[in-house]
């Protein structure tokens, strides 16, 4: 498997960047909802909120890394037999689906710093709270957070059933590119 994509396939380190980014969604998604029905007495309580935001930091970096890949590397062209509309949809949910994380990561980091603290990554590193202080701003970042978290992981839904349509219904390799599989080659019956 090539590193780089090509005009018919994905390249390792876009089928990797995109797996990553999937993964991170689904699990800050599936963590959030679990950590705000934590108790304070949980010994979860002050851990869980702090590994969400790390991790919602490294999604970010990620998700620039996956930008900077695509932008300098392209995608391959769409299967023989997508229609335009489905190319031009699937090329919309993409833009939504990466406006989606940011967009999530924006409110994210406002709910974190609403108070002046910064926001610590694995005691690596912090990142300082710039913004803070707005009239409300954990409940309305909070509020916009959800919104765009449910929005997100629905969206994500859908294009993993566009995804599985493709596979399953039109029995094309849009899938099998993504997990980086080679169509497999069709043997003529006599």
């Amino acid at each position: 498997m090539n590193l780089r994509n090509t005009a018919s396939t994905y390249g390792a380190v876009h089928i990797l960047l995109h797996w990553l980014v999937a993964g991170s969604v689904i699990g800050l998604f599936a963590s959030g909802v679990w950590m705000v029905e934590l108790g304070y007495y949980d010994p979860w309580y002050h851990p869980a909120p702090a590994l969400h935001k790390a991790f919602g930091i490294v999604l970010v970096a990620v998700m620039l890394i996956r930008l900077v890949w695509r932008w300098s590397n392209g995608v391959p062209e769409p299967e023989p037999g997508v229609r335009r509309w489905e190319a031009l949809a699937a090329h919309l949910v993409h833009v939504v689906l990466y406006l989606g994380v940011f967009a999530a990561a924006v409110s994210g980091y406002l709910i974190a710093t609403a108070k002046g603290a910064p926001v610590e990554v694995f005691e690596l590193f912090s990142v300082p709270a710039t913004i803070h202080g707005l009239p409300r701003q954990e409940d309305v970042a909070g509020e916009v957070h959800y919104l765009i978290s449910y929005g997100l992981v629905g969206l994500a839904g859908l294009h993993a059933i566009a995804a599985l349509k493709h596979h399953l219904i039109d029995r094309d390799a849009t899938l099998l590119r993504m997990l980086g599989l080679k169509r497999p080659s069709r043997t003529k019956r006599s």
